[in-house]
């Protein structure tokens, strides 16, 4: 379904129309406030409203009681023709809206308003007919936006809302919201003691615990030892480099709002690095490079840093401080595509592994028209994509083509997947890139000993950051994490005093053969243990009491809540198996 169908579609019309509905409750209510932008997303609508006091959850209610009164007053919805003072008086109230007003007119287009009952908004449609379709509406939340999502602008206050056809259909969004809460990574994290965030060292920048950092770890260790099998070298890079460095990289100035602002030292301009590319190019350029040694995968776990908006950070989804899964390609023209392929056959060997099905592909691809945004190089554009798609094809992979959403440098694959909350997130990415060859003059000796300068770069990230990631992990396992991943993956608990030592003995053997094991031997009842184990999320729960003492034998029971009796031995190997496999 293209755009067009998309706005045209009735679901569409019911959730456009909502948000007019909103800003005229809102105005009713609060009649100072200007009216901003409402359109429609994923699930609903939001509407911008300046207004120096944020809504409170009491001004949702007041809000919502209202919007349900405009509905049963079937108000009919038209787009109506405004007189010139009809439309000077409007503007006069509304700051936000003459703006808007006046880019329409530079452009040429004709601006246009609806109406229903007394409220007017400047609006290109399309709505449905009458208010009294609009019975399926919810708002959810209020928060702070910048207006026309720019930080330099003025700071709006943001509604958002739920709408759909029929009210079953509304019910089962808020039931899964609901549902999808319980299972939030930052709840998870908290309870499991994952991650922290400290307002004394700041916003988007989490901490690590013990616990988190074994989760982080297993997934870099499989990452390392994946990337060393497939040819990739690693190398470390530091944190922060010359302004000299991002202006030829162009991060300056045309990502100069993402970065962090410059500190001046002795010796020039620094910025804390937020790609981990600029470093890789000079790798490959410090020496002159051979035809042979292409393809060149360099690979980083690098720690880049993002300067995002306050209000746009949650939890390890969206931080300041990322810890990314990166790597790039230097290959030449003919060595494209293969490359591509192995990765994309490397991203779905991490997701059958950590257990992903519902994922697609995205294929952002360029604009000739638009050569202020992109690269002027045509040919490479053509044969970029045509590549790209080649691979996606060839691998039978469910993939989707978006127009003018490519990097600057090249066209990319995203990997996309939908949180808990039914947010589309983008998990990969794998660039191509034809830029850099020229910024870092970028080469390598052909065999005839000549220099050819057609060196192309592939940007990969198959596993993001370890923050997006585990977030993801944490949501999608809902904190019950497959042995090799689990922090704590048997929990050995004794059911007296007296099986303290064969308990020890145990725990040992096992921290020694590298099992994640803890021991409780604390003076509570058994059934206590247990359900503090389960809250825990271990994998294993081992009761150690008189009998399992005398035979050497354990009662295991798996999360499912199903105890069987095992030897020592046997279920020692069975969990290295376990560990081994990544079962």
């Amino acid at each position: 379904m293209d755009d067009t169908e998309k706005q045209d579609g009735k679901l569409h019309r019911i959730r456009h129309s909502s948000a007019h509905l909103l800003a005229q409750a809102v105005k009713h209510l609060f009649p100072d406030v200007h009216m901003g932008i409402g359109p429609v997303i994923e699930d609903g609508f939001y509407y911008d409203f300046l207004r120096k006091e944020p809504f409170t959850p009491e001004d949702l209610k007041k809000i919502s009681k209202k919007m349900k009164e405009l509905v049963s007053a079937a108000q009919p919805i038209n787009k109506i023709e405004l007189k010139a003072d009809e439309e000077k008086k409007f503007l006069a109230h509304e700051s936000l809206k003459k703006e808007l007003y006046d880019e329409l007119k530079a452009k040429g287009e004709k601006p246009t308003f609806y109406g229903q009952g007394t409220f007017i908004d400047l609006c290109r449609g399309p709505h449905v007919e009458n208010t009294k379709e609009l019975k399926h509406v919810q708002l959810t939340k209020a928060s702070g936006a910048y207006w026309k999502g720019d930080a330099k602008n003025i700071q709006l206050q943001r509604i958002y809302g739920l709408a759909y056809e029929t009210e079953e259909e509304l019910k089962q969004r808020l039931q899964e919201l609901e549902d999808a809460e319980k299972y939030n990574h930052r709840k998870i994290g908290e309870e499991m003691e994952l991650f922290a965030l400290f307002d004394l060292i700041g916003k988007g920048l989490p901490v690590w615990l013990p616990k988190g950092e074994i989760i982080k770890s297993e997934v870099e260790k499989f990452a390392l030892e994946t990337e060393a099998r497939a040819g990739y070298v690693r190398v470390s890079t530091p944190h922060l480099a010359k302004k000299e460095l991002f202006m030829r990289s162009g991060h300056l100035p045309y990502y100069a709002d993402g970065m962090y602002p410059s500190m001046k030292m002795d010796d020039g301009e620094y910025y804390l690095k937020s790609m981990n590319c600029p470093f890789h190019h000079l790798i490959y350029g410090k020496k002159v490079r051979s035809y042979r040694e292409l393809p060149l995968r360099i690979a980083e776990y690098g720690i880049v840093y993002r300067n995002e908006l306050s209000g746009t950070l949650a939890g390890l989804q969206r931080v300041r401080m990322l810890s990314m899964n990166d790597a790039h390609i230097y290959c030449t023209k003919e060595q494209i595509e293969l490359e591509i392929e192995d990765v994309l056959k490397m991203i779905q060997s991490y997701f059958t592994t950590f257990g992903f099905h519902s994922y697609w592909f995205r294929l952002s691809l360029g604009d000739k028209s638009h050569t202020e945004k992109y690269i002027d190089e045509p040919e490479n554009w053509d044969h970029a994509e045509e590549v790209l798609r080649s691979v996606l094809q060839r691998l039978q992979l469910k993939y989707v083509e978006v127009k003018d959403e490519a990097a600057f440098y090249g066209p990319k694959i995203d990997v996309q997947f939908k949180n808990v909350f039914g947010k589309e997130e983008t998990m990969s990415t794998v660039q191509l890139d034809f830029a850099a060859k020229k910024r870092f003059e970028l080469h390598y000796d052909d065999a005839y000993g000549k220099q050819n300068n057609e060196v192309f770069v592939i940007h990969r990230a198959p596993l993001s950051t370890h923050e997006r990631f585990v977030a993801f992990l944490i949501e999608l396992y809902k904190g019950k994490f497959p042995l090799w991943l689990s922090p704590v993956q048997v929990k050995l608990m004794t059911v007296n005093e007296k099986n303290t030592a064969f308990a020890e003995k145990l725990f040992k053997e096992m921290k020694e053969k590298g099992i994640r094991a803890e021991l409780d031997l604390r003076n509570e009842s058994i059934g206590k243990k247990v359900r503090s184990a389960i809250l825990e999320r271990a994998n294993y729960m081992v009761t150690i009491g008189d009998q399992e003492e005398e035979k050497n034998s354990l009662a295991v029971r798996n999360r499912e809540g199903k105890v069987e009796q095992i030897s020592t031995q046997s279920f020692v190997h069975r969990v290295l198996d376990e560990i081994n496999t990544k079962c």
